[in-house]
C-alpha cells in the first residue's frame, strides 16, 4: 500500500489545521478557561464602557494643567492621545499576556503628573520623566525583581489587596456618580463625606440608582450581558431625561452651573453627523524631552519624583492585577498570576507610551473587572476594548453619550464581587488579620491602591518583628516595606533636603 508522505508509517492523513476560531481558541485558551467568544466580546464591551470616562476625564486633568511656563497640552489633543495609547497598549496586553486586562491613563497617577511634575518643569520634560520611570519599571521586570516581589507577598495579603481594590472600585463608582460627595468646607463639620448633598436629589442620581438596581436584578437572575445591558439601559434613560428636563452639567468649566447636574458628560444626542465623527489631533505625539527635567528641577528632585511615580505605578498595577485575576479565578494555588512577566512588560511599555504620546502613565485598570463580571477570561476581551478605544478617536462624541451615572453602577457591582475574597483571610490570626484589614481599609480611605498596599506591608513587617518571627519575613518584603516607609516620609525628606 502506498504510504502517505506526510504521515510516517502510512495510515490516516494528518488532520488539517483548524480554522481561525479554532486557532484563536487555542492561543487564548478560551474553552480551557471556561469562556466563549460571545462572553469575551461582551466582556470587552463592558470594560470599555466602564472605563471610557477616562477619554473625557484625563484631558480635563492633563490637558488643562499648566507647566512652569504656563503652557497647557490642550483638551482635544490629550483626548486623542488618551484613546490612541489606551487602545494600542490594551490590544498589546490582550495579545501578549492573554489575560482580560485593559489599560489606560491611570487616575491618581495623572494627578501626580499634572500637579507635581508639570509645575516644576515643561510638559516635554514631564513626559521625559514618565519615559524614564517606565524604562526603570521595564528593567525591574526583565531582571525578575518585579515578579519576585509579587511572589514574595503572603497569599492572605494578596486576598486583602483584592478586597481593598473592590472597595476602592465601589467608592470610585459612588463618588463618580455623585452618590457620595465631599462635605463642603463651609459646612462646619468634621465629617469628610456624605450621601449626595446630605440627601439624594437630582435626575443624575436617579439614573445611577435605576442603573444599579436594574443591574443587580439582572445579575441575581443570571442574565447574560447583565452589566452591559445595565449600562446601555441607564444611558438610554439618561438621554431621555436630558432631552425632557434639560438638566445640563454640574460644572461647565467656568463654575458651577447646576449642583444637581451631570457630573461630567451630558448625555445628549448629537445634532448632526458632523458632531458624531471628528478627525483626531495627534500633534502631541513625540512631544517629550528625555533629560530636560534634570536641568529645570534638579537631579535630586527628579529622582524623588521618579521614585514617587515608580512606587505608585508598581503597586497599583500589582494590586489591580491580583484583584481582577482573582475575580476571574485565574490565580494559581499560591495566589500568583501565571505568566505575570508578560503582563508587567506590557504595563511598563504602557508607561513609556504614555510619555511618548503625552497621555500620562498607562496602567492596568481596575475597571477590567467589569469585563470579568461579564464572563471574560482571556485576552480577546482587551482586544475588543482596545479596538473600541481606537474607534473612539474618531467617534469621541458617541463615547461621551455615556455619563458617569450610567456606567458607575457596574463598578459598584464588581466591587462586591471582588470583596467576596475576604473569606480567604484568617482574621483570627492577628499577625495576618491586622495587616489585611489595614490594606483593605486604606485603599478606599486614602483613595489609593498603592497606599493600602504600603500600609499593609509595613504593618505586616512590624508585627512579625514584634512577635520575634523575623525569619517568616521574605527578604524582598524588607526592601519593599523600607521603600514604602521612604515613600510615606517624602514630605519630611524634601523639607530636610530643602526641596
Amino acid at each position: 500500500m502506498k504510504q502517505n508522505p506526510q504521515q510516517p508509517g502510512g495510515g490516516r492523513p494528518a488532520a488539517r489545521p483548524g480554522g481561525l476560531a479554532v486557532r484563536l481558541d487555542r492561543y487564548f485558551h478560551v474553552r480551557e478557561r471556561g469562556s466563549t467568544f460571545p462572553r469575551e466580546i461582551r466582556g470587552g464591551l463592558a470594560t470599555f464602557f466602564a472605563m471610557a470616562y477616562i477619554i473625557v476625564l484625563n484631558p480635563l486633568i492633563i490637558g488643562t494643567a499648566e507647566d512652569m511656563n504656563g503652557e497647557t497640552l490642550g483638551i482635544p489633543q490629550v483626548a486623542a492621545t488618551t484613546a490612541l495609547v489606551g487602545g494600542v497598549i490594551t490590544i498589546l496586553m490582550g495579545v501578549v499576556s492573554r489575560y482580560p486586562f485593559a489599560l489606560a491613563a491611570g487616575m491618581g497617577l495623572n494627578v501626580i503628573v499634572a500637579y507635581s511634575l508639570a509645575p516644576e518643569m515643561t510638559w516635554a520634560d514631564a513626559m521625559g520623566v514618565l519615559i524614564l520611570e517606565g524604562a526603570v519599571l521595564l528593567l525591574l521586570v526583565l531582571t525578575g525583581f518585579r515578579t519576585a516581589v509579587f511572589r514574595a507577598i503572603p497569599p492572605e495579603l494578596k486576598s486583602a489587596i483584592a478586597v481593598g481594590v473592590g472597595l476602592f472600585l465601589a467608592l470610585v463608582g459612588f463618588v463618580n456618580a455623585g452618590f457620595i460627595r465631599r462635605v463642603p468646607d463651609a459646612a462646619g463639620t468634621t465629617v469628610p463625606v456624605q450621601l449626595g448633598d446630605g440627601n439624594l436629589s437630582g435626575w443624575p442620581i436617579l439614573v445611577f440608582v435605576v442603573g444599579l438596581l436594574l443591574t443587580i436584578a439582572l445579575i441575581v437572575n443570571r442574565v447574560r450581558g447583565a452589566m452591559l445591558i445595565g449600562i446601555t439601559a441607564a444611558t438610554a434613560v439618561a438621554i431621555a431625561i436630558e432631552a425632557l428636563a434639560e438638566v445640563g452639567p454640574m460644572d461647565a468649566g467656568g463654575g458651577e452651573v447646576n449642583p444637581e447636574g451631570w457630573s461630567l458628560t451630558v448625555p445628549s444626542l448629537p445634532a448632526a453627523v458632523g458632531d458624531v465623527v471628528s478627525l483626531p489631533d495627534f500633534s502631541l505625539i513625540g512631544h517629550f524631552n528625555l533629560f530636560g527635567s534634570f536641568a529645570n528641577a534638579g537631579t535630586i528632585a527628579v529622582i524623588l519624583l521618579i521614585f514617587t511615580l515608580l512606587l505608585a505605578d508598581f503597586f497599583d498595577t500589582m494590586g489591580t492585577m491580583v484583584g481582577v485575576a482573582g475575580q476571574a479565578d485565574l490565580l494559581d494555588e499560591e495566589g500568583n498570576v501565571p505568566r505575570a512577566r508578560e503582563v508587567l512588560i506590557v504595563d511598563s511599555l504602557g508607561t513609556i507610551a504614555g510619555g511618548v504620546a503625552p497621555a500620562s502613565v498607562n496602567t492596568v485598570f481596575a475597571e477590567s473587572a467589569a469585563g470579568v463580571g461579564e464572563g471574560a477570561r482571556t485576552g480577546i476581551a482587551p482586544v475588543v476594548t482596545g479596538a473600541l478605544f481606537l474607534v473612539a478617536t474618531l467617534f469621541s462624541p458617541l463615547v461621551e453619550l455615556v455619563p458617569f451615572e450610567a456606567a458607575t453602577p457596574v463598578l459598584v457591582i464588581v466591587g462586591f464581587m471582588m470583596a467576596t475574597q475576604v473569606t480567604k483571610i484568617p482574621f483570627s490570626d492577628y499577625a495576618i488579620g491586622i495587616p489585611a484589614f489595614l490594606t483593605i481599609v486604606m485603599m478606599p480611605f486614602s483613595y489609593s491602591i498603592a497606599n493600602g498596599i504600603g500600609v499593609g506591608f509595613i504593618s505586616y513587617t512590624v508585627i512579625k518583628v514584634a512577635q520575634g518571627r523575623v525569619r517568616e519575613i521574605h527578604p524582598l518584603l524588607w526592601i519593599v516595606a523600607a521603600a514604602f516607609a521612604v515613600y510615606f516620609a517624602l514630605g519630611p525628606i524634601k523639607a530636610l533636603l530643602g526641596l
